[in-house]
């Protein structure tokens, strides 16, 4: 996961929006899209840091105190410093590493799929 960060910039870059609506057809689909995937990643990362964290706490207070919250300081920065899940969500869009299925349409689709399946059904009975 680190190694997709790292050639993500850590900067907003304007972008054409009709990029984001041709997977799709619609740009607020593909906006959900992005926010559901930028939550994905905010929430690993968020399990991420806390599993690391955890490795520098003790339950017995001790002089050391302050160099592991110096060593907890550190990571926290490091993560700071990562790219935003959002736009590591957008750049695995563009890249075409994402997925994307929209269960509402492929529904519609299977519907009208069966109403032309009747329709010729029907239509060879009736030259029959």
């Amino acid at each position: 996961m680190e190694d997709k960060k790292k050639k993500i910039s850590n900067t907003t870059i304007t972008r054409n929006t009709a990029e984001f609506s041709q997977e799709t057809g619609n740009i607020y689909e593909t906006v959900a899209m992005l926010t559901k995937r930028a939550n994905q990643i905010a929430i690993n990362e968020k399990k991420e840091i806390h599993k690391k964290i955890d490795e520098y706490t003790t339950s017995i207070e001790t002089m050391d105190e302050m160099f592991e919250n110096r060593e907890q300081i550190e990571l926290v920065r490091r993560f700071e410093q990562m790219p935003k899940p959002t736009l590591v969500a957008t750049e695995e869009y563009l890249e075409h590493e994402l997925a994307y299925r929209n269960p509402a349409k492929e529904d519609q689709r299977l519907r009208k799929m069966e109403e032309m399946e009747e329709r010729v059904i029907a239509e060879k009975e009736v030259q029959q």
